[in-house]
């Protein structure tokens, strides 16, 4: 009786083994890490110094400066919305455990904190007032019946966000007219303001193509962004991006000065 055959099934077997050596498929359970930079592309401009003529003895306390446009020392955008588009995205488990909690905007020393906030539909959305003053929160949704309630000194009031919205909803204090915010709506997880210095994190994406948005209340939708010197339009502020598992760096990407002249 012959081996040959036995043995060709041997080898064959062996040689796909080796040439699957190193090679590591995309799992359906590998999430990965969305982060990156937004810079300014240019001078900075002067921040505008507000007026509190309003509850004076406690708002004319606050050094209050327009949130408007904040660029850091190094040119770092803060507050530009980063969310990720697709319906129906899978959510990392940790995530998921997460909504329970509470996202709280704090009416604290005259103006909102944080200046844009994020809340997923169904997830509690906490208006606070720490002043010792009253305020009062008028959330401008659109796919969700506004709200616009008097928050006492000390006191606060939760809300929940059935539907998602399209672009962030503005939040003004009819009382104090200078107070303005934002909050992002979104049916998941998967979203970003980004800090201070510019940078931004989005934690616990599905590994694969997903198409984000970018936001800022002075720009709109972010039309252009530049990596590396190398211009990159983006309509309506889309971009498809392809997320590994462990971290997807998109890198400094610089919005020119012209995008804020809106």
């Amino acid at each position: 009786m012959s081996l040959r055959p036995s043995l060709t099934r041997v080898v064959g077997c062996t040689m796909l083994t080796a040439s699957l050596v190193g090679f590591s498929p995309v799992s359906a359970d590998d999430w990965g890490t969305i982060k990156g930079k937004f810079k300014f592309g240019g001078t900075a401009p002067a921040v505008a110094e507000l007026k509190a003529d309003k509850d004076i003895e406690v708002c004319g306390k606050q050094k209050l400066l327009s949130e408007e446009l904040t660029i850091g020392p190094d040119g770092g955008v803060a507050n530009v919305v980063v969310f990720v588009r697709d319906k129906d995205v899978k959510i990392h488990p940790d995530l998921a455990a997460a909504k329970k909690d509470a996202v709280i905007l704090d009416n604290k020393d005259c103006r909102f904190t944080p200046h844009v906030a994020f809340v997923q539909t169904g997830q509690p959305f906490t208006i606070r007032n720490s002043d010792t003053v009253g305020h009062n929160s008028n959330v401008s949704t659109i796919k969700n019946p506004p709200f616009n309630g008097l928050i006492p000194a000390g006191g606060d009031s939760t809300v929940t966000f059935t539907s998602e919205e399209a672009i962030p909803a503005q939040v003004a204090c009819n009382i104090h007219p200078w107070m303005k915010g934002w909050v992002v709506v979104r049916p998941n997880p998967y979203a970003a303001v980004s800090a201070a210095d510019g940078t931004f994190e989005i934690k616990n994406v599905p590994a694969g193509e997903v198409e984000l948005q970018m936001w800022h209340e002075k720009a709109g939708y972010v039309g252009e962004i530049s990596v590396k010197g190398k211009a990159e339009k983006t309509a309506k502020g889309r971009k498809k991006i392809k997320v590994a598992a462990g971290d997807t760096d998109l890198g400094e990407m610089v919005l020119d000065a012209n995008l804020f002249k809106k």
